[in-house]
């Protein structure tokens, strides 16, 4: 056997591995188990029940199509490899080569997800970006935090929605709620919650001095149907008024903003954008219901940690990354230690080796609890 077919092999049995370690033959076993059991929900007329259902049947679906999916194309590749080492084709070889890299990161990016073992991990989310104090420094620096990871999305072939935006009084932006949805979109990107610093010189400083800002990022989870987040209408105030900030004809002429109050909690979430009352409300909710899952899941992890003698902050206030971008350039992370030096590359959206980094880290360390 050749050395490029040895290396397609390698990428083969790395594939063939995945799919044992991630149970997939298991999964398309309770694939079928799930059409009975949708069957007989729709029958006996639960509907909610075959709802949930479905939601774990498309799960598994995607998850193993997608790993026989790989599988096909590694496949392919293996015979192409044969029939390069025959002809002894430089630029064919390299070609494939190429292809054998692509799928290789296609490979260590799956590998990830084995890290993910929270119910809300593979959910779609919201993300919040919001300047600290520092005017119009700050609101620039939230400006461009929205287009590394609007940036990053498009890479990761998320799909993202802008459902509430409040620009700064004279440049970048005040306030920021992206929807974004994706596979494993919450399990992404919950690494990003918490407060990101950037130094650097200001272009908005005559005496271009150095100034340092901070933006607080937030990521919440939207709460699938099969987890129950039942809300008491009673215990909910819901207030609309008309939408403040800059132009568009619709704002600021009719009532289209929801403000919710959860009474109970004092948490408070107001969607305003060029939408209807409706949406907006049906938004605030949904955002509603993602702080309530964020409340009862630290009530979850403190008892975990009174029982385990461990004491943690779990603070959203913690500086999680530092952008220095003067007078040398870095970009670290805190919590796991990862540095780069190529800020440029992470600021337009290249965030995979901070993320993954962090996910490791997170799950090694929930590990020793």
């Amino acid at each position: 056997m050749g050395l490029l077919k040895d290396k397609v092999m390698g990428l083969k049995n790395k594939v063939e591995e995945n799919i044992s370690v991630f149970s997939i033959p298991g999964k398309e076993k309770r694939m079928k188990e799930l059409e009975i059991l949708i069957s007989e929900s729709y029958s006996e007329g639960n509907i909610n029940n075959a709802s949930n259902l479905l939601i774990e049947q498309s799960r598994l679906k995607k998850e193993v199509e997608k790993w026989y999916n790989l599988r096909a194309k590694v496949d392919n590749l293996l015979s192409l490899s044969a029939e390069v080492e025959e002809l002894n084709d430089e630029n064919m070889t390299n070609d494939v080569l190429k292809e054998v890299k692509k799928l290789e990161e296609i490979v260590s990016q799956y590998e990830i997800e084995r890290f993910f073992d929270s119910e809300v991990d593979s959910s779609n989310c919201f993300i919040n970006i919001h300047p600290g104090a520092g005017g119009t420094e700050s609101c620039d620096w939230a400006s461009m935090l929205f287009r590394m990871y609007t940036r990053f999305f498009e890479k990761k072939g998320f799909k993202y929605e802008v459902v509430d935006f409040l620009p700064g009084e004279e440049a970048g932006i005040k306030d920021v709620t992206l929807y974004v949805q994706g596979e494993f979109a919450f399990g992404y990107l919950k690494s990003e919650t918490g407060i990101h610093r950037l130094v650097r010189i200001s272009p908005f400083d005559a005496s271009k001095r150095r100034h340092t800002s901070f933006c607080a990022v937030h990521v919440m989870p939207e709460i699938p149907g099969d987890i129950d987040m039942m809300i008491d209408p009673s215990e909910i105030k819901v207030e609309v008024f008309r939408a403040g900030g800059k132009g568009g004809q619709h704002v600021n002429k009719t009532e289209s903003a929801v403000r919710i109050t959860h009474i109970p909690t004092g948490i408070v979430v107001s969607i305003q954008n060029e939408r209807s009352q409706i949406q907006n409300k049906e938004i605030a909710m949904k955002i509603l219901k993602s702080k309530l899952y964020e409340i009862k899941e630290k009530e979850r992890q403190k008892k975990i940690d009174e029982i385990s003698g461990e004491k943690k902050d779990i603070s959203w206030g913690n500086q999680i990354r530092s952008y220095v971008l003067h007078p040398y350039n870095s970009i670290k992370d805190h919590r796991t230690d990862l540095e780069t030096s190529n800020t440029q590359s992470v600021l337009d959206g290249e965030l995979d080796m901070f993320i993954n980094a962090y996910i490791k880290w997170s799950y090694l360390n929930k590990s020793k609890v």
